[in-house]
C-alpha cells in the first residue's frame, strides 16, 4: 500500500483507507448505504489492515452514532496501529446548540466521539460542514485548544467552499493555531467540481484531499449503464435528493469509457474509477466504502497499478463538463501566462 503525505502536514496516510458509513444501519438514509455489525465490521478491519489500509473514517451523525461505536469495537486491542478520521458539527439534538462549530457544540461533539470510540485521541478530526453562524475564531480556537490537549492531532474540514477555507488557514496563521491539513470532499469521474477552486487551493497552500464518494454516489460500481434496469440493492435509488445530482447522458458515456479501459486492463469499473482518483493533484487518501468482503476486496485492488497517461487522458476527456463562471473565463489568462 502506498502511503502519502496528509498535506503540510507529518502525517502519512494510506492512498486507500476505509469508510465506516456502512456500520450500523440506522435511519433510512444510513441503511442505504449499509447494515454492518460488530462482527462484520471486525472481519473489514482485519481485511484492510493485511492489505496495508489502517485509515478508518467515521463521523457523528452515522447511523447516530453507531458507526463510530462499531469501529471502536472492531479496532479494540489495536488502536496503535490504526489511524481514526472522524468528523463533527451536523446537528446532533434537538437542543438549540446541539449543531454547528461553536465552542459549546464541538467541545461536547469532539467528548461524545471519543467516549463512542473508546479511546483517547482523534487522529483527524474535521468539521462536517461550515458554520456561518459561529466566528471562524472560535471555532478555531477550540480546535486548537483540543490539538494541545492531545484528544485531537489533526485537523481538517469537509465541504467547504473556497473561501471558507481560505479564511480559516489565514485566521489559523494569524495567531498560529492548528491549521487545516486535510479537507474532505466530494470527488469523482462524474462530479469534478472540486478542480475549479479547492484542488488549485489545496495545492497552493498544501491541503490534502480526503475524497468522499468516489464511485459517484453508487454510480461507477459497474450496474449501472444505459438501457438496463438500476439494481435493487444500491445507496442510489434512496439517497438521491441528497447527493450530487449528474445527468444520466453524461453519466453513461463515462462508463462506457471506462468499459473500453476495463476491456484493455482487466480492471473492474470501481477499480478503474478509484485508481484515476489517485493519480489526481492533492489527492492523499479515497475513502472507499464497502458494505461486504467482496466488495473490499474489489475495492482493493484499485491499487498496485496505474492507468497509462492515455487512459487518464480519455477518462478526463470523457467526464468533463463545461466550467461555471468565471473558472470559463479564467481558462484564457491561464494559458497565456503559462504559454
Amino acid at each position: 500500500m502506498e502511503f502519502r503525505q496528509l498535506g503540510g502536514s507529518g502525517l502519512k496516510v494510506p492512498v486507500l483507507s476505509f469508510g465506516a458509513g456502512t456500520f450500523g444501519g440506522s435511519g433510512e438514509i444510513f441503511r442505504a448505504w449499509g447494515a454492518t455489525d460488530v462482527a462484520e465490521a471486525t472481519r473489514l478491519v482485519d481485511i484492510c489492515l493485511d492489505a496495508g489500509v489502517n485509515l478508518f473514517d467515521t463521523a457523528d451523525i452515522y447511523s447516530s452514532g453507531m458507526s463510530e461505536e462499531i469501529l471502536g469495537k472492531a479496532v479494540a486491542g489495536r488502536r496503535a496501529s490504526v489511524l481514526i478520521s472522524t468528523k463533527g458539527s451536523f446537528r446532533s439534538g434537538t437542543g438549540p446548540n446541539d449543531s454547528g462549530s461553536s465552542r459549546h457544540h464541538l467541545t461536547d461533539a469532539i467528548h461524545s466521539s471519543l467516549k463512542r470510540l473508546n479511546t483517547d485521541y482523534i487522529d483527524i478530526y474535521q468539521l462536517h460542514g461550515f458554520d456561518v453562524a459561529t466566528p471562524v475564531e472560535e471555532t478555531l480556537a477550540t480546535l486548537n485548544d483540543m490539538v494541545r490537549a492531545g484528544k485531537i492531532r489533526y485537523i481538517g474540514c469537509s465541504n467547504f467552499s473556497g473561501w471558507h477555507l481560505m479564511k480559516s488557514l489565514a485566521v489559523s496563521d494569524r495567531y498560529g493555531w492548528a491549521r487545516y491539513v486535510a479537507h474532505q470532499a466530494y470527488y469523482s469521474l462524474v462530479g469534478r467540481d472540486y478542480e475549479w477552486e479547492l484542488m488549485p487551493l489545496g495545492l497552493d497552500q498544501k491541503v490534502g484531499l480526503l475524497v468522499w464518494s468516489p464511485l459517484g454516489w453508487g454510480r461507477l460500481t459497474g450496474k449501472i449503464r444505459r438501457n438496463q434496469p438500476r439494481p435493487e440493492v444500491s445507496r442510489l435509488p434512496a439517497t438521491a435528493s441528497i447527493g450530487p445530482p449528474v445527468p444520466d447522458d453524461h453519466l453513461y458515456k463515462v462508463v462506457e469509457a471506462i468499459d473500453e479501459i476495463a476491456r484493455e486492463t482487466g480492471k473492474s469499473v470501481p477499480q478503474i474509477a478509484l485508481n484515476w482518483l489517485t493519480q489526481q493533484p492533492t489527492v492523499s487518501s479515497v475513502i472507499m466504502g464497502a458494505r461486504n468482503e467482496e466488495q473490499l476486496r474489489e475495492n482493493l485492488g484499485a491499487v498496485g497499478w496505474s492507468l497509462t497517461a492515455e487512459q487518464v487522458a480519455k477518462l478526463d476527456a470523457v467526464s468533463a463538463v463545461p466550467l461555471a463562471y468565471p473558472y470559463w473565463h479564467q481558462q484564457f489568462f491561464i494559458k497565456d501566462r503559462r504559454g
